[in-house]
C-alpha cells in the first residue's frame, strides 16, 4: 500500500493494448493509487485491441497534472490518437516539467515524443518505433524496462511485471521527496 491516498493519471483512447491498460492500472491500485482515466470523452466506453472495454472517469480536458504524482500511458494503437491531442501534450510536458514520473510502454513512445519530451533521455520501446524516438532525441536500448530521472518506459505485454514494478517503485520514490 506504498501508494495510499495518491492518484496517478492514465490515458484511454480506442484500441488501447488490453494487458498494457489493464496490467499497470490493477498493479497503480492494488499498491493503493488511486487510478482516474482520462480519454477524449468522459464517462465513455473504450474498446482495447482485443475488445476489453474501459469507462473513462473524466475528459482530457478536465484534468489537471498538479491533481496527480504520475502519468501512465498504455500502448496499442490508442497513442497515435491520443498524441494529436493538445490536451495530451499539454498534459504530458506539465507532469514533465514538475519531474513527476511518467510511464510509457510499446507504441505508448509516440505521445512522448510528440510532446517533444524525449531528447536526452535513454528510453526503450517496441522496436517498431524505435526510429521515432530516436528522431525525437531519446537514447533507445532494446531492454524490458528503462528508467531515466523521471521517464520508465517498457517494451511490450511480456515485460510488464518488469515495468511496472519499476515504475511504482518511481512513484513510491516520487512522493518520499
Amino acid at each position: 500500500m506504498e501508494l495510499k491516498g495518491y492518484k496517478v493519471l492514465a490515458f484511454v483512447d480506442e484500441e488501447f493494448e488490453d494487458l498494457e491498460m489493464w496490467y499497470p492500472v490493477l498493479r497503480l491500485r492494488e499498491a493503493g493509487a488511486e487510478v482516474h482515466l482520462a480519454g477524449p470523452k468522459k464517462d465513455h466506453s473504450y474498446i482495447g485491441k482485443y475488445g476489453v472495454p474501459l469507462k473513462t472517469d473524466y475528459a482530457l480536458d478536465e484534468v489537471q497534472a498538479s491533481d496527480y504524482i504520475g502519468l501512465y500511458v498504455p500502448g496499442g494503437w490508442a497513442p497515435d490518437k491520443l498524441r494529436r491531442y493538445e490536451s495530451v501534450l499539454r498534459l504530458t510536458r506539465e507532469f514533465h516539467e514538475a519531474e513527476k514520473p511518467i510511464a510509457h510502454i510499446c507504441h505508448a513512445g509516440w505521445v512522448l515524443a510528440s510532446a517533444k519530451i524525449c531528447k536526452g533521455y535513454t528510453m526503450t520501446s517496441t522496436p517498431g518505433i524505435k526510429d521515432d524516438l530516436e528522431n525525437a532525441g531519446a537514447i533507445w536500448i532494446d531492454e524490458e524496462a528503462v528508467v531515466d530521472r523521471n521517464i520508465v518506459s517498457g517494451r511490450r505485454p511480456p515485460d510488464l511485471p518488469a515495468f511496472t514494478k519499476l515504475f511504482v517503485d518511481v512513484l513510491a520514490k516520487y512522493i518520499q521527496k
